[in-house]
């Protein structure tokens, strides 16, 4: 029964580090998609200067591309976050238990934030563009309230992503992944945190661009040591 018992574990945690590295390079695509979009199609949407009735009738005008942007940086980068933030715990969870606990309570608790936060844009677009041609006013008041609760809930502000990097970074110190890696985790995780602080919300630029670098080369790492 021992034998039997090592043999399924050292089957599964490469397996795991393996997805767990896929995940974290196509997280790392999901924030170059995002921001791609975000300066070019989506520059209007996105610097507020649309009325809420003309940011309706944005998003009617480019109703496919919104929603697949919505899919992409919302509900797929929530899926692949879930499967990093498992594949980090299994990494660190014998040098650091506790704090690899608290990281991944975090991890998954963004994943489920910003999946809601996707599916709440894209059903919230679909039903304002349903009543847009009847009544526009009204689309546009709905759509104010929509995207106050997706912002709300995982597209506002980024301390729960923020606190997530930092936590696990912070534990990885105690082995498990690079030094230089976790430096720059607490850098950028830092930098999600304090958009918590309305005149500093500015620097989750910084965050953002800096997990992209995060992510891929968090997953090359977990492929390059999943044997």
């Amino acid at each position: 029964m021992t034998t039997i018992a090592n043999t399924k574990t050292t089957t599964t945690t490469p397996n795991l580090q393996k997805l767990g590295g896929w995940s974290g390079i196509i997280a790392g695509g999901t924030w170059i998609f995002g921001f791609a979009l975000f300066v070019t199609v989506f520059a209007a949407l996105v610097s507020g200067e649309l009325e809420t009735v003309e940011t309706v009738d944005f998003i009617g005008d480019n109703q496919t591309i919104f929603y697949i942007w919505n899919l992409v940086i919302y509900v797929l980068f929530g899926i692949v976050q879930a499967v990093l933030t498992l594949a980090i715990h299994e990494r660190l969870k014998d040098s650091a238990p506790a704090l690899s606990q608290i990281a991944a309570a975090l991890g998954l608790i963004w994943s489920a934030l910003v999946i809601g936060s996707g599916m709440v844009a894209n059903i919230g677009a679909a039903t304002v563009l349903d009543m847009y041609t009847a009544n526009p006013d009204q689309a546009g008041t709905v759509w104010a309230a929509v995207d106050a609760v997706g912002r709300g809930i995982g597209g506002g502000n980024e301390i729960v992503g923020g606190l997530w990097v930092v936590t696990l970074s912070w534990a990885a110190m105690r082995g498990g992944l690079p030094k230089s890696l976790n430096i720059a985790g607490m850098i950028f995780g830092a930098a999600g945190v304090v958009t918590l602080v309305p005149m500093l919300t500015d620097v989750g630029a910084l965050f953002g661009l800096g997990l992209i670098v995060w992510y891929i080369w968090c997953g090359v790492v977990l492929l390059r040591n999943s044997d």
